[in-house]
């Protein structure tokens, strides 16, 4: 029997199963770097491997998908900004120590550096002209609120104050950027993972297992990242434990949880956008 579905409903499933997808194919090819070429200090060190293309396309990938998902709760404008977040990640890459660098300190080697400018610059320039373009289609739309209002100006500041901070004080932003972007990143899927737990929603539209899976995805993430902070700051990294490795891999399958359960919930929703 054929099941009838909506094109919009059609798009919904394919957006956030090309989410789970693209999260499956950065952890298989990180997966294999670890199996063929021995351990990394953490997942974002992928970037200077021959795994370094997943990476950056499977988290390109996540941020265009998120941006796909349009709807006018705080869920999506948080998710928004989220996918912003992913394309620090994906194109301001972690420091490395050692001899690449010009002293004993972490740093994004010379030779990477041009390329992390020019992508910059084309991902500023994209983000930008893509805000300008979401308020004039909501505009003539009729769907211009203060919630999308609210977005574009926060995406619009993110984008301006990182770009001044990286022209004003680039060594500063290479060696912090990429750590705070994705700490940023897993922030926002916890709050948006605890509001799908905690939010009044009508009669019927999800059971209490739904709504404590999310509760303890939202719970673990926090939980993953405060212990990375800690293990991080107290050396426990420099022990021989690959704790940031360890914390990102487990915030990636955190991820990957929420997208699988949020998936399953809103898979026959005729209009399944992140709504309030």
């Amino acid at each position: 029997m054929r099941i009838r579905t909506t094109s919009t409903q059609r798009t919904y499933r394919y957006v956030r199963l090309a989410i789970i997808g693209a999260t499956v194919f950065l952890a298989i090819g990180v997966g294999v770097e670890l199996v063929t070429r021995g351990a990394l200090p953490s997942v974002s060190a992928a970037y200077y491997t021959p795994a370094g293309p997943v990476f950056v396309g499977a988290l390109s990938a996540i941020a265009l998908a998120l941006l796909a998902l349009s709807g006018r709760s705080l869920e999506q404008g948080l998710l928004d900004v989220g996918a912003v977040l992913a394309l620090v990640v994906a194109f301001v890459p972690t420091t490395v120590t050692g001899e690449r660098c010009d002293g004993p300190s972490r740093c994004v080697p010379p030779e990477v550096r041009a390329t992390v400018v020019d992508n910059g610059v084309a991902v500023a320039s994209v983000v930008l002209l893509g805000v300008v373009a979401a308020v004039i289609l909501a505009r003539v739309q009729g769907t211009l609120s203060r919630g999308v209002v609210v977005t574009t100006a926060v995406i619009g500041l993110l984008v301006v104050g990182g770009a001044g901070w990286a022209v004003a004080a680039p060594s500063a932003f290479l060696t912090a950027a990429h750590e705070i972007a994705a700490v940023a990143f897993f922030v926002i899927i916890a709050a948006v993972a605890g509001l799908a737990a905690w939010r009044p929603q009508p009669a019927g539209r999800r059971s209490t297992r739904v709504r404590a899976a999310y509760a303890v995805v939202a719970a673990a993430i926090a939980a993953t990242l405060v212990l990375l902070v800690l293990g991080v700051a107290t050396g426990v990294d420099r022990t021989g434990f690959p704790v940031v490795l360890v914390g990102e891999a487990v915030a990636l399958l955190l991820f990957s949880v929420f997208w699988i359960v949020q998936t399953v919930e809103l898979w026959n929703e005729v209009d399944p956008t992140l709504r309030g």
